[in-house]
């Protein structure tokens, strides 16, 4: 069977193919490079990100251990 939003056949894997080629060039085109102040405010977010991550693991672990030993003992 074939999908609801193909013509089905060749024509319509061809038709789709230019579809997606020609979507994927118009977003290539509207993509811009960062500016370094952009650029710098991304890397920033990014770093706050992976510090509170590895804050928040480092303490459940600092919990998880003792728990765990008393359990255990």
């Amino acid at each position: 069977m074939a999908d609801a939003g193909s013509s089905g056949g060749i024509s319509g894997v061809a038709g789709d193919l230019t579809q997606f080629y020609k979507d994927s060039v118009n977003l290539l085109n509207r993509c811009t490079k960062p500016d370094r102040k952009e650029f710098t405010k991304i890397a920033m977010a990014t770093g706050v990100g992976f510090l509170i991550m590895g804050f928040l693991g480092f303490f459940v672990k600092l919990i998880h251990i003792p728990i765990n030993q008393v359990l255990l003992s």
